[in-house]
């Protein structure tokens, strides 16, 4: 089976205000996996539209982000859910 990284950035700039996610957790689909809070004080949750597996998180709350910046890593696990 071939394997899927997706890699999650950030929607903004801004600071990590909550990091929801470790290392190898499994999350699934719109789970919230970090707040940030924007240079407008506004908290954006970042969510991704699969799910899987995480492989790598590397940000602590504080830390300063950006639109390049790479939150996560996530394996896709290509499971096909949701409804109408």
């Amino acid at each position: 089976m071939k394997e899927v990284l997706e890699t999650v950035y950030s929607p903004c700039f801004g600071f990590v205000k909550e990091v929801l996610i470790d290392n190898e957790s499994y999350v699934y689909e719109w789970e919230p996996l970090f707040l940030i809070e924007a240079e407008d004080q506004e908290v954006v949750e970042v969510c991704i539209g699969v799910s899987g597996t995480i492989m790598q998180v590397d940000l602590v709350p504080g830390q300063e982000v950006t639109p390049e910046s790479v939150l996560t890593v996530l394996r896709d696990d290509l499971l096909i859910t949701g409804s109408d």
